[in-house]
């Protein structure tokens, strides 16, 4: 069983805030009955109405995103840029983005509508491994590479330990391409971690998450995640959440 508002919201009908201000004016009935306990809790088969409208459960989908760049990671903006969910017309269930990435940040975004999955993924506990392919100005020395990966303070906080690889080093154009391995998505976070080591990042590319890459997917383009793949990834997202609890 479960309460009424979530079911409202999971069904895409509206937001659960806006889902519990329909119960309490009235608008919502349960088999026929008017409900305006928030607390109230409908089973399988219940058929639940707003406004005489049936409300029908909304099947759980999960995808794999190759975000383009300028794009944004948000359901509508008030700039008219292109938003991710542009890219999912043609899906009948309304998704939105599980994390986000940067307007000039490309790479695997994972989209879903499944509130519980996404605040699963998205936990900071969860400490679901991402990898990133960065390229930077400057000449990266192992000196930062070894401060970076034991960790720097940003805004007050330290970053977890992380792996830094050195792919490539344009001599010429004085710019160094590495792959970056961390197990935080704090805001900017890569950005900020070259910045502070006066690096800054001219592109930054999500290659996986939590295992899932994004395969032989173009920009702009996703795939369907395989009931393996969502099962895998919950697994290691409550692995690694009760794992840091201890």
């Amino acid at each position: 069983m479960e309460r009424l508002q979530k079911v409202i919201a999971a069904s895409g009908y509206t937001s659960r805030r806006k889902a519990e201000d329909l119960i309490v004016q009235k608008r919502v009935r349960v088999n026929g009955e008017i409900v305006s306990e928030l607390g109230y809790k409908v089973k399988r088969g219940d058929l639940i109405m707003v406004d005489d409208k049936v409300i029908e459960s909304e099947n759980k989908v999960y995808f794999v995103f190759y975000k383009p760049k300028s794009c944004i990671c948000s359901l509508k903006d008030e700039f008219n840029r292109k938003c991710v969910v542009d890219y999912f017309e043609d899906i009948k269930e309304r998704v939105y983005p599980v994390g986000r990435l940067d307007y000039d940040t490309t790479g695997l975004l994972l989209m879903s509508n499944d509130g519980e999955f996404a605040n699963l993924m998205m936990h900071p506990s969860s400490h679901l491994e991402k990898i990133y392919e960065v390229t930077v100005n400057g000449l990266v020395n192992g000196n930062t590479l070894h401060s970076l990966e034991k960790g720097v303070y940003l805004e007050g906080v330290k970053t977890l330990p992380c792996k830094i690889k050195v792919t490539s080093k344009d001599i010429e154009h004085k710019t160094t391409k590495l792959m970056i391995k961390l197990v935080e998505g704090k805001n900017r976070q890569v950005k900020k971690m070259f910045e502070m080591m006066g690096h800054n990042v001219k592109r930054l590319h999500r290659l996986s998450v939590g295992g899932i890459t994004l395969n032989q997917l173009r920009p702009g383009e996703y795939r369907i995640l395989k009931p393996q793949e969502v099962k895998d990834l919950k697994k290691l997202a409550l692995m690694k959440k009760n794992r840091y609890k201890k």
